[in-house]
């Protein structure tokens, strides 16, 4: 799993391609660690099946709302409606507590709740689509076949691809081999 969009909601999106990314709650568990929802050492027994699809609804919804606004054309309401039911939610409150060696450490107060954890996501989505500056820096990867969307960051706001070691060697390589091919040579 990658988490290099720029947003949490983004990195959501991206669980789908090039494969199902959050099939069972198993790898749920371990997008919402990676993620950082939930703080390290954070028991999450209860989630199961109903999470990792209650999560896969979201990130359809959060996708066609942001590639509706990557496109200039209408948000879909009835995706627009769910998501903004999702970002009401009270998110997941944080505690400070003391570990064995007496450090403090997050701690998510009154356990592990998925529609919480859904709010999160679901008001990160929220703030994306309605900040201005952020969402002019949304772009969708230009890598052959990838369907990654991220914020451009980068210093001139030309970010092409989604990572440049992947997507964007991929296609430096498949210019050079143009190139090769194109002058005769092997």
């Amino acid at each position: 799993m990658r988490f290099d969009s720029g947003r949490v909601c983004l990195d959501l999106v991206a669980t789908f391609a090039p494969r199902e990314g959050i099939p069972d709650g198993g790898e749920l568990r371990l997008w919402l660690a990676g993620a950082g929802l939930v703080p390290d050492r954070t028991p999450l027994a209860r989630v199961g099946a109903d999470w990792a699809e209650a999560f896969r609804a979201l990130r359809a919804d959060v996708e066609a709302l942001v590639r509706a606004e990557l496109s200039g054309t209408e948000p879909d309401d009835s995706a627009l409606a769910r998501v903004n039911a999702l970002a009401a939610g009270p998110p997941p409150g944080l505690c400070a507590v003391r570990d064995q060696e007496g450090h403090l450490v997050r701690e998510l107060c009154g356990g592990v709740e998925c529609g919480a954890l859904l709010a999160a996501v679901a008001r990160d989505a929220v703030e994306l689509l309605t900040d201005p500056g952020d969402r002019s820096l949304l772009r969708a990867c230009a890598g052959d076949g990838c369907t990654r969307l991220y914020l451009d960051t980068s210093r001139g706001h030309r970010r092409r691809w989604c990572s440049s070691e992947l997507c964007g060697n991929r296609e430096r390589v498949a210019r050079h081999r143009r190139r090769l091919m194109a002058s005769g040579s092997r």
